[in-house]
């Protein structure tokens, strides 16, 4: 993990008393609980809350794995790129963005200029069972989904790494707690949340 990031246990600030200055975009890996956490962390700010999937889906009238299954993975990035650009453009919200969507040096690039990164950071172990039994991964749809997630896994952490803030997901902790560490480690960058 990189030097800047703020591991947070601790409870948040009231966030009643606080103004979001820029979009707060979660990054990590499948099963992190990035829309989850997300969702719930906008709804706690009273913000709105942007799924970069959702939008691309919408526009497309089709799901990832259609989308991915027709025109391919960088087809897909590219209107990822797209998207996550456009949703940065709006006012201050919560934005989760796929498990790929912070790999690309674009997005990166992007969501540093005009937000701040939080990447939600659980073992491969509390990933597993998260997505198991779910099949709208594309990318797990291989004979060893368990081996494939492992080595996505090993293959994005030092990218993950790079996020601005980082929160452990440990499995553990409610939606709920999670917003709180959420905030608590927004709560250490002024320039993203304010007090009011």
């Amino acid at each position: 993990m990189s030097g800047n990031e703020h591991i947070i246990e601790t409870r948040a600030p009231d966030p009643g008393a606080a103004v979001l200055k820029k979009t707060v975009v979660m990054v990590g890996m499948m099963g992190a609980g990035k829309t989850a956490v997300g969702r719930a962390l906008a709804a706690r700010l009273g913000v709105p809350f942007l799924d970069s999937d959702a939008e691309i889906e919408a526009a497309a009238n089709m799901t990832i794995p259609e989308i991915f299954a027709r025109d391919g993975e960088a087809f897909f990035r590219a209107r990822e790129t797209e998207v996550i650009a456009r949703l940065l453009q709006d006012r201050p919200g919560v934005l989760s963005t796929g498990g790929g969507a912070f790999l690309s040096p674009a997005n990166r690039r992007l969501i540093s200029d005009q937000g701040v990164s939080v990447c939600l950071q659980a073992d491969l172990d509390v990933l597993w069972q998260r997505v198991r039994h779910k099949d709208t991964r594309p990318l797990l749809r291989s004979p060893d989904p368990r081996e494939t997630l492992r080595a996505l896994y090993e293959a994005r952490a030092p990218i993950y790494a790079l996020a601005d803030l980082t929160v452990v997901s440990d499995g553990l902790a409610s939606v709920e707690e999670m917003v709180d560490r959420v905030l608590a480690a927004l709560a250490t960058r002024p320039d993203v949340l304010a007090e009011k």
